[in-house]
This record gives C-alpha cells, structure tokens and sequence, in this order.
C-alpha cells in the first residue's frame, strides 16, 4: 500500500482483524511484480465457489477493475480506484446504490478489496502541479496483485474438480445405460435370475443420486452401479457358458437351416417332422391338428381348414388362412416371392417380421411350441399390422405365450377385429 499503515473505516464502520489481515498481505507485494487484470479477473470467476463470494460482487469488482487506467495491475502505477457509487451503478448494469454497497462489503470481507477512506469518508484523489495522483481514496486492489498467485491456484483446482466430475458423470451415464440394457436384454430373453431385484437395486441406486451430485456422491454411486454391472455380466457369461457347454448336433442342425430362406421351420425344430410331413396338405389348404392324433379326436384324416378350424399344440385354433390375409395385409408382402399364397409362406414371412421387429429367437420358438406354428406366424401378422401400437414387440409375444399356457389367450377376436378394420365391407371375415 501507497502509506505503508494502517488505515481505519470512515464514520461507524468498525475495524475487524479481517481488515488488519488483509493490509498485512497487501504490503508484501513482491517489487516490481504486475499482472494483467482481466487475467487475474477470469481466475476469479473460476475460482469463486472457493473465495466464498457471489456473481454479484464479482459484476462489481468487474466494473471496479474497468476504472483501473492500466491494462496490467502494478504498484507503481497506483492501486486504488475513486468512482462514486453512482459512476459504479451506470458500469454494473443500473445496479441499486444499496446493493452495491452490500456487495462492496462482502468483496472486502472477503480479503480482495480494501477500503481507504478519506478523512470525510469522500472518494477522491489528491493532484502533483504536474497532474500525476499524489494520493487518493478509495478502494484499493492491493490484495489481488498480492493474492494472484493464489487465486489461480485455487482457479485450477476448481478447474480440475469440474473437469473430474464431468468425467465421472460420462462414465455413470455409460453404466446406468449397460445396466438398463443387459437387464431388458435378460427379460427380454428370458433369462433365469432374479432380474427384478436387479432393476429395484439399479433404481434404487440411481434415484438416491441427487440432480446436482459433487465428484465425491457420483463416485460414490459410481462405485455401486459398476459393482452392480460386473455381476450382472458374470451372471450373463455363466449362462452363455452353460449354452455353449450343452450345445449339440441338433443345434448346429437347426443353425443350418436357418440359413435356409425357404425354410418355414427356423425356429421350431421340435415341429420339423410335423412340419414336413403336412407340408403338401398345408399348401392344398388343409391343416392337420398339432399336439393331438386323429385317432384321439375321433377322425380318420385331416380335417379342411377353411371349413373348420383345427386345434393347436396350446389348445388354440389356426384360423382360415384367407381370413389371416384379409385381416393382416401387410404381412403378404414379406412372403417368398413378394405374396403369401400357402401356410408354408406365411410362416415364411412370419420369421422375417420376426426379425425386423426385433423379436428374439427363443421368443418365437417358445410362441411356435405353445400355440402351433401355424397360430405363432397367425400373432406375428397381427402384431405387424399394430407395430405402431406395441412399444416392444417381443416382450408382447412373450406375454401372449404366456397366457395362452394359462388358457387365457385366444387369437380369434384379436383376429376378427382387424379383419373388421380392414375389410371393405364391415362385418366381413373372409
């Protein structure tokens, strides 16, 4: 400071040991030393969570540092700055004289201004005969050249910190999606675990986050969720160890059928020998009962499909194929060549829409096994024609297999109403 003593706060403003602290620092400002003020002003900024002070008192230090006449602050150019509240107002944007005050306070209890008061609490500065200031009063920015050092240090710790978080946040963004993923996949899929116990214990986890967590909470949670993910992928890779261990000729079979496009059999190799055996009668219009002989219902051949409908594997019945068409057109055109003309090509172009609607194998297989192909590939043409109603198809199928084993779901008035919706005439079903 220009006295090299300590000055007192005009009128009732009491002197503090803040105040005697921070006069103390200013007078240890290395000779010679300057600093660019705008500089010191960014550090600031980022460094303000630390210094305790608001983005207030920072637009007032701001407009403090703009009447300071040189670009670097030095102490040989003078360090205090006189403006009247009112030329202070007009620089912080028309801020109210009051709160001016409020924040030029804090600024000072904070250590980074200090108040040089003249003998009649007035700010200005006292002229040499050749115009340079021989003293003034005002407030001095002797504590932020003295400070500088620290304020940048503390401005790249806050830097770090924020940097850290940012970081941490990316890596629990990237957890939070691989758990929710791999437990949809496992539910989807039907995997044994206790994956609603998963999903409690990720919600659990992720709900206790708050909105705005510091570096030590997302780590914490970080921490947790990661835990959670590496178990889940053990669980995950026993089980596809398990698959693989139990694998046989029968699989790698089926793997090369699959590679077959003609082929209506895909997915349900437990039908295979059904499946050939009443390709010729499918294609001639006739469907032959799944799961029961003839001889148990009392019948010696193959019963018409488009004058009765016959009885699946699951209890349910395969309905005319003409009836199937008139209420799913769309499905026609996933068929062999372009059309569905043939049971064998509507299960045909059951696997493809499958497969496009993101439906699982083993979703399909087990809708083939409980319901009959026939009715599976019928459930598929009818979730194609609603696609735009069904969030997850899959999941979809799968509760419909499940409540057809339960003797809860039967295909006919799905089946009627879209044919009711699709036909030209109302009332009519093919």
């Amino acid at each position: 400071m220009e006295s090299g003593s300590v000055t007192t706060p005009f009128g009732r403003r009491p002197m503090t040991f803040g105040m005697l602290a921070s006069q103390a620092v200013a007078r240890k400002i290395e000779p010679g030393r300057s600093i660019d003020k705008w500089k010191l002003y960014r550090a600031l900024c980022e460094a303000r969570p630390l210094l305790g002070i608001t983005d207030r008192a920072l637009s007032i230090l701001n407009a403090l540092l703009s009447f300071y006449p040189k670009g670097e602050l030095c102490e040989d150019n003078g360090l205090v700055v006189f403006p009247s509240n009112a030329q202070l107002s007009l620089r912080a944007h028309g801020m109210a004289e009051q709160t001016i005050r409020r924040h030029l306070a804090a600024l000072i209890e904070a250590g980074l201004l200090i108040r040089k008061d003249s003998p009649n609490g007035k700010r200005y500065a006292r002229r040499e005969q050749g115009g340079e200031i021989g003293e003034a009063f005002g407030f001095s920015l002797a504590p932020l050249l003295a400070r500088a050092d620290e304020v940048e240090r503390l401005a790249a710790e806050v830097a770090a910190e924020r940097l850290q978080l940012q970081r941490l946040k990316e890596r629990l963004t990237l957890c939070r999606r691989d758990i929710a993923k791999l437990i949809e996949m496992a539910v989807e899929e039907g995997a044994p675990g206790d994956w609603s116990g998963y999903h409690l214990h990720f919600r659990s986890a992720v709900e206790q986050l708050p909105r705005s967590p510091s570096a030590t909470e997302a780590a914490a949670a970080l921490d947790e969720l990661e835990l959670l993910r590496e178990e889940i992928i053990n669980q995950l890779e026993m089980q596809v160890k398990a698959q693989n261990q139990s694998g046989n000729a029968q699989h790698s079979e089926r793997h090369i059928q699959n590679s077959n496009p003609h082929s209506i059999t895909e997915l349900e190799p437990s039908f295979g020998t059904k499946q050939g055996a009443t390709a010729d009668n499918r294609s001639e219009g006739w469907a032959e009962p799944m799961g029961r002989t003839a001889t148990q219902e009392g019948r010696g051949g193959p019963v018409p499909a488009e004058s009765s409908a016959s009885t699946a594997s699951g209890g349910l019945k395969s309905f005319p194929l003409g009836l199937v068409l008139q209420a799913c057109p769309e499905i026609g055109a996933y068929g062999p060549q372009g059309s569905v003309g043939t049971w064998r090509d509507l299960m045909a172009a059951a696997v493809v829409v499958r497969s496009m609607l993101g439906v699982s194998p083993s979703a399909y297989e087990q809708a083939c096994e409980v319901m009959g192909p026939e009715t599976a590939a019928t459930v598929m043409a009818c979730v194609l024609e609603r696609a735009g109603h069904i969030n997850s198809a899959g999941g979809y199928l799968r509760d419909l297999t499940r409540r057809a084993e339960r003797g809860e779901f039967a295909i006919g008035p799905m089946l009627m109403a879209l044919a009711r919706a699709n036909s030209p005439i109302r009332g009519k079903t093919g």
